[in-house]
């Protein structure tokens, strides 16, 4: 790239735009008709439109420089800031395929908010693109006390866009997610501190070459667990993820599942993994048990399930019981299905919240009960409606059914018994997904609000037609992620060997 600080461009890029969208609406403010207001607001989200486009189109600018045979970072940025605590920024094939995520599924976010937000749409978009640029931070840090900033500074954005924009128990499920994840994050800070003084640099790099003795490693490890189990979120401590998916505004939802649950699979492969191999191998039945618990035991609570909403936020602590399962797997195929199983699910399980949002802003209720008999009134919504459900369940052919088989080879060959504890989650997976499917859009239509409803329109094509595009891509061309991704996947594992 010549020299030119791309990451640094692409990172910012959001929260400049943010804060020039609040300059102008600072210069205009005054005295304002109602119409007035939702104009500016309208624009607001026409600016916020291009600023996440821009924002994707520098992440692709970034993906065009990236070498596939160069396992370790790229693009990387040094600035000195205090002591041996440096600015610094890198990729490499994990990082950049979830900011290429994160920057794709952004300005779909916003899209789809075009019709359903209509209080306060200038500080909405603001807080949008500020959340951005702190979920990219996360992943272009290369520095501890940088990457631990981002990692907390998110959680300020998100708690604004569920509690100020979100349903009747917002501010319940606000304050439940903030003290979740900042309570377990509290533990990591004190982790960061200790391998700062210990190793003497808060540099990635230097991190991962500096072997801690293993009754360190364990505390470490539990440690940055503290956080990463709540973020990804682990049984028993995804219980504030359900309330935040149903209290959230649908773009919410959509960025919650799509982006910052792969907060937690990403902590595990950057840290857990390659800084602290010994109480890694130590612990992995323990976090077979926890990954095999949130798949069955979640996959059985949204099979019961009323709200939409709530099944699909089940749905997805148990999908991501399967990222834990590969990750912890210890070998390639599940590290590479792990990896996989997270873009994948950020694709789906966030589709799959556009769709309830579609017949939410038309009904103004998700209880399954009031639905039924849609594929009568809206044809294109329920195929559309059949594919995600296909790839949540992990049909073939879909990008759902690589992570998943991919993650349970993995873990077949470290434990039987965790694979054959997924697989049965791989069951129940489909037994709530194909009721919900039935439930809501076949049958005849015995409400009668529903004789009237319209099918999708060109706004929610657009920000669902991607989605449904990438999902059967990649389910029959899944090397166009696993060439990215396979020299971080060596490479972490190398370090795990000592290497």
């Amino acid at each position: 790239m010549g020299g030119f600080p791309i990451l640094s461009a692409l990172t910012f890029m959001p929260l400049v735009g943010a804060l020039l969208i609040m300059f102008v609406r600072a210069a205009t403010t005054g005295s304002r008709s109602a119409d007035a207001a939702a104009t500016s607001g309208r624009t607001a989200l026409l600016a916020g439109l291009v600023i996440s486009g821009a924002t994707f189109l520098a992440s692709l600018a970034a993906f065009s420089a990236f070498d596939y045979g160069n396992p370790g970072y790229q693009l990387v940025e040094q600035y000195p800031w205090y002591k041996t605590i440096s600015y610094k920024m890198g990729v490499d094939g994990l990082s950049l395929s979830l900011i290429l995520l994160t920057t794709f599924l952004t300005p779909i976010c916003l899209l789809a908010s075009w019709n359903s937000i209509h209080t306060r749409v200038t500080e909405y978009v603001v807080a949008f693109l500020v959340l951005e640029t702190f979920m990219l931070g996360v992943f272009t840090s290369m520095d501890l006390v940088l990457f631990y900033i981002f990692f907390e500074a998110g959680l300020i954005p998100m708690f604004l866009i569920i509690g100020i924009w979100g349903g009747k128990d917002k501010i319940y499920a606000a304050f439940k997610f903030f003290l979740y994840t900042l309570l377990g994050s509290l533990l990591m800070l004190v982790a960061v501190v200790y391998m700062y003084v210990a190793a003497g640099s808060s540099d990635f790099e230097v991190l991962e070459k500096f072997r801690f003795a293993p009754e360190v490693q364990t505390w470490l490890w539990l440690a940055f667990v503290a956080s990463f189990a709540v973020k990804l979120p682990m049984w028993p401590v995804h219980t504030w993820l359900p309330d935040a998916h149903v209290q959230a505004p649908t773009a919410g939802s959509v960025v919650l599942a799509g982006v910052l649950l792969k907060m937690g699979g990403y902590g595990f492969l950057r840290f857990s993994l390659p800084m602290f191999p010994d109480a890694s191998h130590l612990f992995q039945p323990f976090m077979f048990a926890l990954a095999v618990a949130a798949i069955i035991y979640t996959s059985l609570v949204a099979w019961r399930q009323t709200d939409m909403k709530k099944l699909i936020a089940y749905s997805s602590v148990a999908h991501m019981g399967f990222v834990t399962l590969g990750v912890f797997s210890f070998n390639e195929i599940g590290v590479q299905g792990a990896i996989f199983q997270m873009l994948s699910h950020g694709i789906i399980s966030g589709a799959l919240f556009l769709i309830v949002g579609v017949v939410y802003d038309r009904m103004h209720t998700r209880e399954i009960s009031a639905y039924g008999g849609l594929v009568h009134r809206m044809p294109i919504y329920a195929s559309l409606f059949m594919l995600f459900t296909m790839a949540n369940v992990g049909l073939p052919g879909t990008s759902g059914f690589i992570g998943e088989i991919l993650t349970m080879i993995g873990g077949f060959q470290a434990s039987t018994w965790a694979a054959a504890g997924a697989a049965l989650g791989v069951i129940f997976s489909a037994v709530y997904m194909l009721t919900l499917y039935r439930r809501t859009v076949f049958g005849q239509i015995t409400n009668p609000a529903l004789n009237d409803i319209k099918d999708m329109n060109w706004i929610e094509l657009v920000c669902i037609v991607p989605l449904a595009l990438l999902t059967l891509l990649f389910g029959v061309a899944p090397n166009l992620i696993f060439n990215m991704t396979e020299g971080s996947a060596l490479r972490i594992l190398s370090m795990m060997a000592g290497g």
